[in-house]
């Protein structure tokens, strides 16, 4: 199939290299392209455009595909992603402090570091035990790891719940209702539900959660706050855009 030949005008900044690496970017944008795709489409030498490329792709800026094709990588992705979550954050405040008061809890938004969980929002309960925005927490235990973790790949799962606290079933309910509970985790008296925060396509990208004392909540957290808190993770992700 022929490749369209209208291309917009390029973008110049002046810097001799950043104007050739946004050349090749552009014509990938265009979907996935062989070498001497980018050599014609470009106009640059052959060899410039294979070190540029190399180069992008040791960066994660470019990738490969299947037919070992050049394509963009995924650290494009990873900055848009991250543009979102600073998004999310700025639009979960209001959101955090309105449940909390309503529930007399400590509203928070988590996300997902790797292996760990980190607390990026939070409006806490008065007299409650306050986790500072920037806590991290290993994703072994507690409510808002199960949610996290829930509706990973099968494989991404198998390798995260070793040395976990929960097992593939209750991470499977978790599915089904929508939210997780965990009671005197972290902390002995106190429990906590979370619920997932979705992007326009499903994915998780965030894990709101409402914790208080276990004398408050009971030990049946989800039961009590469980619409509430799948509620405040659908309107942070309304109002975010994310």
């Amino acid at each position: 199939m022929a490749h369209s030949t209208m291309t917009p005008p390029p973008l110049i900044s002046g810097v001799g290299v950043l104007d050739k690496a946004s050349l090749l970017l552009g014509v990938l944008e265009g979907g996935p392209a062989t070498l001497a795709r980018l050599v014609s489409d470009t106009g640059l030498k052959r060899p410039t455009v294979h070190r540029l490329v190399l180069a992008l792709e040791r960066l994660r800026l470019v990738a490969r595909d299947g037919q070992g094709r050049f394509a963009l990588g995924p650290r494009l992705g990873d900055m848009v992603v991250e543009a979102r979550q600073d998004r999310l954050k700025a639009q979960a405040g209001p959101v955090l402090e309105q449940v909390s008061a309503r529930t007399g809890t400590s509203a928070r938004l988590h996300r997902r570091r790797g292996r760990m969980r980190i607390c990026v929002a939070s409006s806490e309960a008065l007299g409650g035990e306050p986790v500072p925005v920037g806590t991290a927490f290993p994703l072994t235990s507690g409510a808002v790891a199960q949610v996290l973790l829930a509706w990973e790949e099968p494989e991404a799962l198998y390798e995260a719940l070793r040395g976990a606290r929960f097992t593939a079933a209750m991470l499977s309910g978790v599915r089904r209702r929508g939210w997780a509970q965990s009671v005197g985790g972290w902390e002995p008296d106190v429990a906590t539900v979370s619920a997932p925060v979705r992007s326009p396509d499903g994915r998780v990208v965030a894990a709101l959660s409402l914790s208080g004392p276990i004398s408050r909540v009971s030990r049946h957290p989800g039961h009590r706050l469980g619409c509430e808190a799948i509620d405040a993770a659908v309107r942070i992700a309304e109002s975010s855009g994310c």
